[in-house]
């Protein structure tokens, strides 16, 4: 095998793709199709909750058209953090969904189901054997954290769905994983430089997001050769360039010449971006170094609250030009009014038309004729949270301030009732990497027999 085609049908699985555009994709007879399905850019709460932040309507249908694809070409599906957040609670609701197509359609293949959710037990031990450390300027991992954490993942490098591959596995499906390896697991099990393989995931895990115009929701085909890979879209409305390229290898990294993921990095400092033609880039001089010992990234949640929001609108000058003392006054009116309760809530507000995208960073004093205003409350419980939610909300509306003409009240509601429950709240409290001796081992795989209608066999 001197190149191999690789199919990426949608940055997320459950975003969507359309179908002409997937179809142009396997005219071009890929030899696997890869799909990332998650990422933590939704934030902490759906590992946390065991909740998809795709819905599973939409997973199931771009679900359908690769499980097809990949049996009557019989070529292998590639996914990665299933259900968006890559725990076993998201993995499994990925499975069964796989396995209500093989039955309502009549497929058959064999399914490698790889676990990466994390025991807290074993990574007790690796803080106690100083085998753990702190991404970014967070502090030591400690046993009290994990003892916290509702939920940890690692993410899962190349080496599982390695394994899995040459276990026979048509189908593979793994919860958390690094986004670049669902790709890059194919070739490198091929015998393809690993380097440039997982450069070429890095620009296919997002597909046509690297392509002008760019989009989540559409098809990207990537060629690898022992040389080098070219990326180009499926879509004819759509091109890849030099720049678009070139712009997602910058894509979510700290260092334009870096990329680090299980096991080593990527040296992008020699790479080369070159138009094949005005839709088609080559990509060439990836390096990959190994680190000397073997880390992967782990990421834990821990409950801290429930949230109960209220969204409301002004246009009062009078009222935007006095918000931030006006804001300051309601935290006070709500200080004096519930001694018992100091320290067991947040109240923030973000105002939108000030600085409620920036906050503090805002560098434009400028300010608009509207402002919409987010009233957040975090609170221990429920009702502590709808308590001090409620109060808030009344006060601001009446709350007085210099020139107020109104007295009917500040604010404009948009929706009735005004408070409105969010859920509960969760903070990532690990985002640690941790070394291990074997990339294979922590991460079980379960092998299934699917066969159609006429069920499966775990072997």
């Amino acid at each position: 095998m001197e190149k191999v085609k690789i199919l990426s049908p949608t940055a997320i699985l459950g975003y969507g793709f359309p179908v002409k555009s997937f179809e142009a994709g396997l005219e071009k007879k890929p030899d696997v199709i890869a799909v990332d399905a998650g990422s933590v850019d939704p934030g902490p709460y759906y590992l946390g909750a065991g909740k998809s932040f795709t819905q599973r309507a939409a997973v199931k249908r771009d679900l359908y058209y690769m499980l097809k694809a990949c049996v009557e070409l019989n070529i292998p599906l590639l996914i990665g953090t299933a259900g968006g957040a890559g725990g076993r609670v998201h993995l499994m609701e990925v499975v069964e969904i796989i396995k209500e197509l093989a039955f309502e359609n009549d497929l058959s293949f064999k399914m490698a189901v790889i676990d990466t959710e994390i025991d807290k037990e074993w990574l007790k031990d690796k803080v106690r054997q100083r085998k753990t450390k702190p991404l970014g300027n967070l502090p030591d991992l400690t046993i009290e954290e994990i003892e916290e954490a509702v939920r940890i993942v690692a993410q899962a490098g190349m080496e599982p769905f390695i394994k899995a591959l040459k276990a026979g596995a048509q189908v593979i499906v793994a919860g958390r994983a690094f986004d670049p390896a669902v790709f890059a697991a194919y070739p490198v099990a091929h015998g393809f430089d690993v380097g440039l393989s997982l450069h070429l995931g890095k620009i296919l895990e997002c597909a046509a997001i690297a392509t002008e115009p760019g989009s989540g929701s559409d098809c990207l085909m990537g060629e690898l050769d022992r040389e080098g890979f070219v990326v180009y879209p499926l879509n004819p409305e759509r091109r890849a360039t030099p720049l678009s390229v070139s712009a997602h290898s910058l894509y979510e990294k700290t260092s334009p010449f870096e990329l680090h993921g299980p096991g080593g990095k990527l040296d992008l400092s020699q790479v080369n971006f070159q138009a094949v033609d005005d839709r088609t880039v080559r990509v060439t001089g990836t390096k990959f170094i190994k680190t000397p010992n073997y880390y992967l990234k782990i990421e834990g949640v821990k409950r801290v609250g429930f949230r109960a929001i209220s969204i409301a609108g002004s246009r009062d000058p009078k009222f935007i030009e006095n918000f931030q003392s006006i804001a300051s006054g309601v935290k006070k009116r709500v200080e004096d009014n519930f001694p018992e309760l100091a320290g067991k809530y947040y109240l923030n507000f973000i105002a939108y038309g000030i600085n409620g995208v920036m906050g503090a960073l805002e560098p434009e004093n400028k300010l608009s004729h509207e402002i919409g205003i987010v009233m957040d409350v975090v609170a221990e419980d429920k009702n502590t949270a709808e308590q001090i939610l409620s109060f808030t909300r009344s006060t601001m509306l009446h709350f007085g301030f210099p020139g107020r003409i109104s007295t009917a009240g500040n604010l404009a509601f948009s929706f009735s009732p005004s408070d409105i429950p969010v859920g509960d709240v969760y903070n990532f409290s690990i985002h640690h990497l941790v070394e291990v001796e074997d990339p294979e081992k922590l991460f079980p795989i379960e092998h299934i027999e699917i066969g159609g209608r006429g069920g499966g066999k775990t072997y």
